[in-house]
């Protein structure tokens, strides 16, 4: 349960003629109804940024789509660029809860790596977006594009490329796997997984021999030292 509604639970009994107690009620269910409101535009913007690109999102588009008003979504994000950077942010999280944080019940290293592939594969091909990968989707409309939305995605991206660079790193330091360049390893893995997202988005028919190869390039770099 979160702070916020901890704080809302804990105030949910108000004594008759406590009139401070009953303010701090209604302004925290207030703020509580602000809260979710906010998660599920914002979850569905993911899903739109996914399928259209963070330029299709608009506050008035989301207020048509969700059936709401367009005063109540720019109450909540202000701007157009609060709105797309707050999706990238909420897509970070609901990806790394997808995909990094079941992985790290695996070991440290080659053992870590394999899960995080694994998890990406099945967050691209099931997809967990509409659109697939997310940063696939948004990515390069806003490589050329300086500004908070842009370093947003970019930190997203620089972050899942360190996550693989340490696990084959640490793979490396403890004799699991030849030494190796960890950061070119990973950007290369990187791009594999971008192409099988791309093969998934176009129904390659033998998208299964996509995954295979993905496997096989990550393999490569797994090998024992001789």
């Amino acid at each position: 349960m979160s702070e916020l509604e901890q704080r809302s639970d804990a105030n949910a009994v108000v004594h008759p003629g406590d009139g401070d107690g009953a303010d701090a009620v209604i302004s925290d269910q207030r703020l509580l109804r602000g809260a979710r409101s906010r998660r599920t535009i914002v979850r569905h913007a993911v899903d739109v940024a996914s399928l259209e690109g963070l330029g299709g999102l608009s506050l008035g588009r989301l207020a048509t789509d969700l059936g709401i008003s367009k005063s109540g979504v720019q109450t909540l994000f202000g701007t157009k660029e609060n709105l797309q950077a707050t999706t990238v942010e909420v897509a970070r999280d609901v990806f790394n809860d997808a995909v990094v944080h079941p992985a790290r019940t695996a070991p440290r290293g080659a053992a870590r790596v394999r899960a995080l592939i694994e998890r990406w594969i099945e967050y691209a091909e099931v997809p967990l977006f509409p659109g697939g990968c997310f940063w696939a989707a948004n990515l390069a409309d806003f490589d050329g594009r300086p500004g908070r939305v842009r370093d947003a995605l970019f930190h997203c991206q620089r972050d899942w490329r360190d996550l693989l660079a340490a696990e084959l790193r640490h793979a490396a330091d403890a004799g699991e796997i030849a030494e190796l360049d960890a950061d070119l390893a990973a950007f290369q893995i990187d791009a594999v997984l971008m192409a099988a997202n791309t093969a998934f988005r176009l129904g390659d028919e033998e998208a299964e021999d996509v995954v295979d190869k993905v496997r096989r390039v990550a393999e490569g770099f797994l090998v024992p030292p001789h």
